[in-house]
């Protein structure tokens, strides 16, 4: 066992993990630049509610690491690589160093895990820092236990009392009905903190992540409503696609924009940001690993072909560039790709 997993299991067991970073004791002869250090850092806490959230999704993440059976370390990887690029591209930006805020975890992380201290500057993420956190409960729990994985979302939120920034709302299940014990693909919705970061996120995912019929669904409607192209599909019968609120016990409705990108019925009048919804990366996931799933979903329109989705995802790119250059942040063209220790 590393010397970073068997800090953080103490960190626990002695009940410290959340406290140290939250309740920092100082010595009597502090100067008055530490207390005003002090007192900078206990406003940015409470005013931007990333920078503890971003700290105790990383700080349970290395815990769960200890927990695991096989090497989950690349979801470590890409979590830490998530976080400090939305870290540089928030309002205020929070450096890695800022986030962590403890000389041995910073120095153990980044011994450990060179690479996103390294790129977060120039790469971009793969997705959002909530589906990596949701892939280590589904390695923990089994993919066929469906709501032993939502009620160990929802009891990880409560657990940490994790405000919205960095944290999904929304869950979804997807997977064949038609077969006996079909494997379930799960998505949760865009953790990107503020409007901003959320395009950039989503316009990532269009042209780096998502499966490629699902990407022309939401480019269909992102960032405007396309009148020469219609990506949307229609989700096969015998498919089933449900979300569930992970701040509540219940089931959730797909809204307005999941109706119009994937058929899905009944749906809600509401339409919220395309592609910021669950049911897009778990239809995505489903739609990666189900072939026939996936062909008999192919969009139907006569407006829709591979070479107008190339001029799109040209098109999203440019605004994509846009975007973080709004942020002062220089893309590389290139995507992080998480590795193992």
């Amino acid at each position: 066992m590393t010397p970073l997993k068997e800090q953080t299991k103490e960190w626990y067991s002695q009940g410290a993990g959340l406290l140290f970073f939250l309740s920092v004791s100082f010595h009597e002869d502090l100067t008055m630049a530490d207390e005003e250090q002090r007192r900078r850092e206990e406003f940015l806490i409470e005013k931007y509610p990333f920078r503890r959230n971003a700290f105790l999704l990383i700080n349970k993440m290395v815990e769960l690491m200890s927990q695991a059976p096989g090497d989950v370390t690349a979801l470590v990887d890409e979590i830490l690589h998530s976080i400090f690029f939305l870290g540089k591209i928030h309002n205020p930006p929070f450096s890695p160093e800022s986030i962590l805020n403890d000389d041995q975890m910073l120095n153990e992380l980044e011994d450990l895990f060179p690479r996103p201290f390294d790129l977060c500057s120039s790469q971009l993420p793969m997705r959002s820092p909530f589906s990596c956190v949701l892939d280590m409960v589904i390695h923990l729990t089994g993919r066929e236990n469906e709501f032993e994985i939502i009620d160990g979302l929802r009891a990880l939120i409560s657990e940490l009392d994790l405000s919205e920034d960095l944290v999904s709302s929304t869950i979804c299940v997807s997977h064949r009905t038609d077969i006996n014990g079909p494997v379930k693909y799960y998505g949760v919705s865009m953790s990107a903190p503020g409007r901003l970061p959320r395009k950039i996120m989503i316009a990532a995912s269009c042209i780096g992540t998502w499966d490629r019929y699902v990407a022309g669904a939401v480019m269909t409607y992102f960032p405007s409503k396309k009148k020469d192209f219609d990506g949307t599909i229609q989700l096969p019968k015998r498919v089933r696609c449900q979300a569930f609120n992970l701040r509540k016990k219940e089931e959730k409705p797909p809204c307005g924009s999941c109706g119009n990108l994937f058929g899905l019925t009944p749906c809600e009048n509401k339409e919220w940001v395309y592609g910021n919804c669950a049911e897009v990366e778990s239809l995505s996931n489903l739609f990666k690993y189900v072939d026939d799933v996936k062909v008999r979903a192919r969009p139907a329109s006569r407006m829709y072909s591979d070479g107008v989705m190339l001029l799109l995802e040209r098109h999203v790119k440019k605004e994509l560039t846009n975007w973080l250059n709004h942020r002062e942040f220089t893309w590389s063209n290139t995507f992080y790709t998480p590795q193992c220790l």
